[in-house]
């Protein structure tokens, strides 16, 4: 199995996290764009995600909402994807919607996502960099509990992208 993602913290503004997947860039691309897969990794146990629509396109929308199964809260996710250059990079803004949840992280200024996904041997590195509109919106992100989220996700990616092969 992979080794857990890194995180770091480049400025004051962004997170990065950098994770290896033992899978093609071209699976691990389609887990990303594709949303019937997207579905089937990203999110907690107990978490259903009833929305995830994508159009994977330069000015191309997306939306993600997931919903607790047991007490019916939910959050979400939307923006617009920038940049799109299959299989190797994704950028989009990223606007958060915290439903009814309580998060202490700042509903407004988008973040800007970029994926890139570098393949060597058949094993894919994906560095995701997060750059928030300030540090304090950074700090109230990763105080969520964010990349522990993120690390949970991409352990069910391995498991998607692996099963695939």
């Amino acid at each position: 199995m992979p080794k857990p993602a890194e995180v770091t913290l480049p400025s004051d503004r962004e997170v990065r996290v950098t994770r290896t997947f033992h899978a093609p860039r071209q699976r691990v691309w389609d887990a990303h764009t594709k949303p019937e897969l997207v579905k089937q990794w990203q999110g907690y146990g107990g978490w259903d995600m009833p929305v995830c629509d994508m159009d994977v396109r330069v000015g191309g929308h997306y939306k993600w909402r997931w919903r607790n199964r047991e007490d019916g809260s939910a959050f979400g996710f939307f923006g617009t994807f920038t940049e799109v250059d299959s299989p190797s990079r994704i950028v989009h803004e990223q606007y958060f919607d915290p439903g009814d949840m309580d998060f202490a992280m700042p509903v407004g200024d988008p973040c800007i996502v970029s994926l890139e996904l570098d393949e060597q041997d058949g094993v894919t590195t994906l560095v995701c960099n997060l750059a928030f509109a300030s540090k304090e919106a950074r700090d109230g992100a990763v105080s969520t509990g964010m990349t522990d989220g993120m690390e949970h996700s991409y352990g069910r990616l391995d498991e998607l992208v692996m099963a695939a092969a």
